[in-house]
C-alpha cells in the first residue's frame, strides 16, 4: 500500500514539473517573440524599457519644457552627450547604457525610444544595414521645413542617436530600400506601410 501511494507521489510530482516546465518555455518563448525581429543582417533583439529609473531621467530631463519639440530635443540632447562605443556582446539595457555612460546604436537608441514611450510619444526604430535609428512624429511651425520619413501620408523626423549634439529631423543617410523594417519597440511588429518618402 505504501509503495503504490509513493509511485502515485511520485507520478504527481512529475506531472506538476511537467506542467511547470512547459508554462515556462511558452513564457519565455513569448518573451523572445517579442523582443526579436529578423532583419538582412540577422536577428535585431530589442532591450526598450520603462522603469523608475527611466522615468524619472525622461521628466529630469524635460522639465520647464512647454512644448513636444523641446521635450524631444532634451532627450535627444542626453542620449547624444552619452559617448559611442560599440558593444560587440550584447545590448545593454537603457539604465545600464545609462551606468555604463557609453553605448553603440542599438543601446542608444533603446533608451531613447525608452524615455520617448515614457513621455507618451509615438515612436518606431528603424532598422538599415548595420544601424538603427529612431522615427517620431512632432507637430511644430519650427520644423515646417525640416525634411521627413513620410510614411502613408504621415511625417516622422529622424532621430540620430549617435550624433553627437544632433537636432530632431536629422538627414537620412540610406536609400529608401536600405531600410530593413520600421518596427514598434513595444509590440516588436513590423509597422506595415503601403508608401514611403523622404521630403
Amino acid at each position: 500500500m505504501n509503495h503504490k501511494i509513493t509511485k502515485n507521489f511520485s507520478l504527481l510530482i512529475i506531472t506538476i514539473s511537467l506542467i511547470a516546465f512547459v508554462y515556462l518555455f511558452v513564457k519565455v518563448f513569448g518573451i523572445v517573440q517579442k523582443r526579436q525581429i529578423g532583419t538582412s543582417d540577422g536577428i535585431y533583439t530589442n532591450h526598450v524599457a520603462t522603469n523608475e529609473e527611466i522615468k524619472a531621467k525622461a521628466f529630469e530631463l524635460t522639465k520647464g519644457c512647454h512644448s513636444e519639440l523641446c521635450k524631444v530635443q532634451r532627450v535627444l540632447d542626453y542620449v547624444t552627450g552619452i559617448p559611442y562605443k560599440i558593444n560587440r556582446f550584447q545590448a545593454h539595457s537603457p539604465q545600464r547604457t545609462i551606468q555604463l555612460n557609453f553605448g553603440d546604436c542599438d543601446d542608444k537608441s533603446n533608451l531613447l525610444i525608452s524615455m520617448l514611450h515614457i513621455l507618451g510619444k509615438e515612436a518606431y526604430f528603424v532598422l538599415v544595414p548595420k544601424h538603427i535609428f529612431v522615427i517620431t512624429p512632432i507637430e511644430d511651425k519650427k520644423l515646417k521645413e525640416t525634411k521627413g520619413l513620410w510614411l502613408d501620408g504621415k511625417k516622422y523626423f529622424i532621430l540620430e542617436s549617435t550624433a553627437k549634439g544632433s537636432t530632431v529631423g536629422f538627414s537620412l543617410h540610406y536609400k529608401l530600400d536600405k531600410i530593413d523594417a520600421i518596427v514598434d519597440p513595444f509590440t516588436n511588429e513590423k509597422y506595415i506601410f503601403k508608401q514611403i518618402e523622404w521630403r
